[in-house]
């Protein structure tokens, strides 16, 4: 039963669909309609997990060329590595703290002013586990473990959607929909960067192509043509023999680039379809339970919904926060020579693409271009400083090739760690 539970509540699939449903019974819609806007969201969420799943799958072969044509080896920030191997330890920990973190959740919603119900499941999971880990290396077990993980977990999952909510009305227009990935402080830097650099008249979206270039209007093409050339440089950097014994299955080298390259564009392309039909079924029904079990509450959602509102900022994020992770592994690696066996934080694509696109959007929002462009370079620095900070109090797991990635994670793991230290239990 509890890990029927776990995996209901960590399927944001079903977990959105089921808060759908919840809605549109209060709505005291029909059953036909009931149906309809349940499936729907789900459907919605399976689109864009489908999406997601593609753009990493693109990318899982741009890291590994990466790697082995620049020759830099390191750790590489990966939630779903170390919750994977956290899990076999904490998994029933975990699990507690999850489901009655959810609970803390709705009841902060319910009698405070942050009206905000956290909806990305599998991010709620990994917080989960973060938690349940470092309180365990603090020498914390039993039933605290679990009621001091589930305070905290429930109080940041109603907090960052918060302080992101300001700028959330700027990308949306509208106050209907909240914002919820843990990388928050991120995008928040982000945009207060983007208001102090920027200038929010000329957005990415207005970007004035060439006559001749007008075709890269389409962003979907900009985006294979853009991806396209990466590509072809990490697999240049890597060598034609590597990339096809390896990877390519004997596929041609700069065939199996440019397939890549545009199968990123189509990952990006699905993702877009997934939130719209999300946001169209999730918003109506979600007024159902603001109205009967929390007035006036907002579904916060996965960073992919702001994607919609500005898909060339979605593309100049990625790009600028990779190359804000590049430069801090170059800084890294001075550093290593002063400070031996300082870790190595590589810039991993994955998180660097949907935390720099999502960074992009907002600074976007607040500052334009120039806003996206440096906004989601620093955020690019941001989430490759704090995993050298945060793997020191994960106990046992901070000696694990790999560590968690956003920003909301090394915040949070690093305050933690740090008050069990200071404080003990």
């Amino acid at each position: 039963m509890l890990k029927f539970i776990t995996d209901v509540l960590s399927v944001p699939a079903i977990l959105v669909g089921i808060i759908s449903m919840i809605g549109l019974i209060a709505l005291k819609k029909s059953g036909p309609d009931i149906l309809k806007g349940t499936v729907k969201t789900i459907l919605g969420f399976l689109i864009l997990g489908g999406g997601a799943g593609i753009v990493v799958g693109a990318l899982s072969s741009f890291g590994i060329m990466f790697q082995h044509g620049f020759s830099i080896n390191g750790v590489v920030p990966h939630n779903e590595a170390i919750v994977a191997m956290a899990l076999k330890t904490y998994g029933t920990q975990t699990a507690l703290i999850m489901a009655f973190g959810m609970v803390v959740n709705v009841l902060i919603a319910r009698f405070t002013p942050m009206k905000y119900i956290f909806l990305t499941g599998h991010h709620t999971l990994y917080m989960a586990c973060m938690i349940a880990a470092i309180l365990a290396a603090g020498g914390m077990s039993g039933v605290s473990l679990v009621t001091v993980g589930a305070l905290v977990l429930g109080f940041i999952m109603a907090f960052f959607p918060a302080i992101a909510q300001p700028t959330m009305r700027k990308i949306t227009g509208t106050d209907d929909v909240a914002f919820a990935h843990f990388s928050t402080l991120g995008y928040v830097l982000s945009a207060w960067i983007g208001s102090l650099v920027g200038n929010k008249g000329k957005s990415t979206e207005d970007i004035n192509f060439p006559q001749g270039l007008s075709f890269l209007r389409d962003s979907s093409l900009a985006i294979s043509l853009v991806m396209a050339i990466l590509y072809l440089i990490v697999a240049f950097a890597s060598g034609q023999g590597f990339v096809e014994k390896e990877l390519s299955s004997g596929q041609h080298f700069l065939v199996f680039a440019i397939i890549q390259a545009i199968t990123f564009a189509g990952g990006v392309y699905v993702i877009l379809a997934g939130v719209r039909l999300v946001l169209a079924e999730i918003v109506p029904a979600f007024t159902g339970i603001a109205t009967s079990l929390v007035p006036n509450a907002k579904p916060a959602l996965d960073c992919p919904v702001v994607y919609p509102y500005a898909p060339n900022a979605v593309l100049i994020g990625f790009l600028s926060s990779f190359a804000g992770g590049v430069i801090g592994m170059i800084v890294l690696l001075i550093m290593d020579k002063s400070i031996p066996g300082i870790p190595i934080i590589l810039p991993g694509v994955v998180p660097h693409f949907f935390c720099g696109a999502t960074a992009g959007v907002f600074g976007n929002a607040t500052g334009g271009l120039r806003g996206a462009v440096c906004g989601a370079f620093a955020q690019g620095l941001l989430i490759t400083f704090l995993p050298v900070l945060l793997m020191p109090v994960l106990g046992s797991l901070g000696f694990a090739n790999t560590t968690f990635s956003d920003a909301d994670f090394g915040v949070v793991g690093i305050l933690l760690g740090n008050i069990l230290k200071l404080f003990g239990q």
